[in-house]
């Protein structure tokens, strides 16, 4: 769902086709264009979620090695994204072909390229080839600070059992993201800025598992929640709301022993499948259907919203594709290449650092 209203947020905000549809529909223009932007909060708290789930199920610090658990990561990330942003330059070269718009950005440079594929594009001050490509940076960024912290709790409670440690750091860090960096939009490119919600999503998972005690997770849930609604005190913001929202839901269905099944639900499943892919592909596509709207149908209200409804569509359906033969080749691709490298990075017992 989240993912989906990115899509039309953007098809909102940028393009012209939005603009000459907005008389039939303008509250819901005016909303997608600027309040649907908060979804990406979805984003970021399950991030953190299945982040906690895959270093640190039972939320206690020890990796192996952290350059491993980075690597995983990266692999994951940045090839399918290198592709889509190769993708979006062909696109914007062929829009700007049919129409003058601001949403079209000036020809990629090598070392705009070279950013993007370091995930520092936003950090170096390079514009950003598509939209949404800035989450990509960021999510990568969460992920380190999260394996950070982990490893160093390992290093401090070496051999102790310090159980409360992570939990704690991280709830730390939820409270000085929301109290301070959050605050400033200046830190927009850097994850303490967003780590209020990523730690959100991570605590999530540790008090939605169903063996520890009660009495374990109501603290688990003080931890989390009571920064973020002191933080909303001092300064309320709609996105951290929602970010808590969220978390609160996931914590219940990690509560919950059966889930519902059907068509519906296998619907759900398949569209967050490739929901990452459609995030990625959806940006040069609608790029490209608004210029070919531009270009060659008339600009009346009607058909505009028809067009915006097609690149909706269209969306789905590349995305669908780039996940089938670009993501998951793609990354069994390089998964194979590196499977030395990507060794498992998670230890239930002790830290031990290879040499």
């Amino acid at each position: 769902m989240a993912a989906q209203l990115i899509v039309l947020h953007h098809l909102a905000f940028y393009g012209p086709m939005a603009d000459h549809a907005r008389p039939l529909l303008p509250e819901v223009m005016d909303w997608l264009g600027d309040t649907a932007r908060i979804a990406v909060q979805v984003f970021l708290v399950i991030g953190g979620f299945l982040a906690a789930k895959s270093l640190s199920p039972d939320g206690q610090g020890g990796l192996v090695d952290p350059r491993a658990a980075l690597w995983r990561r990266y692999v994951k990330l940045a090839p399918p994204f290198l592709a889509a942003t190769l993708l979006a330059a062909v696109a914007t070269a062929w829009a700007a072909a049919w129409m003058v718009h601001d949403s079209i950005s000036a020809p990629a440079t090598f070392a705009q390229l070279c950013a993007h594929a370091v995930l520092l594009h936003g950090v170096l001050e390079y514009e950003s080839l598509s939209a949404g490509a800035w989450y990509v940076a960021i999510d990568f960024q969460l992920y380190a600070a999260l394996v950070l912290m982990l490893w160093l709790a390992g290093r401090v409670a070496d051999r102790r059992p310090l159980p409360w440690l992570v939990p704690c750091a991280v709830a730390a860090g939820i409270a000085v993201s929301l109290f301070y960096f959050n605050l400033d939009a200046g830190w927009d490119d850097w994850a303490p800025y967003f780590f209020g919600s990523y730690g959100l999503g991570a605590m999530a998972w540790w008090a939605g598992d169903r063996r520890r005690s009660g009495r374990a997770v109501a603290l688990l849930v003080a931890l989390a929640v009571l920064p973020v609604l002191a933080a909303l005190v001092l300064e309320f913001r709609g996105r951290i709301a929602l970010a808590l929202a969220v978390a609160c839901v996931l914590f219940l269905f990690g509560r919950v022993r059966t889930l519902p099944s059907g068509l519906a639900t296998s619907a759900v499943s398949g569209l967050g499948r490739i929901s990452y892919a459609i995030f990625l592909v959806h940006f040069p596509v609608c790029l490209v259907v608004n210029a070919a709207f531009t270009r060659f149908v008339p600009a009346e209200p009607l058909w505009q919203l028809a067009g915006v409804l097609c690149a909706w569509a269209a969306s789905l359906a590349v995305g669908a594709m780039f996940y089938r033969w670009v993501e998951v080749p793609l990354g069994r691709m390089v998964r194979a290449a590196t499977t030395r490298i990507a060794a498992p990075v998670w230890t239930g017992e002790k830290v031990t650092l290879r040499s």
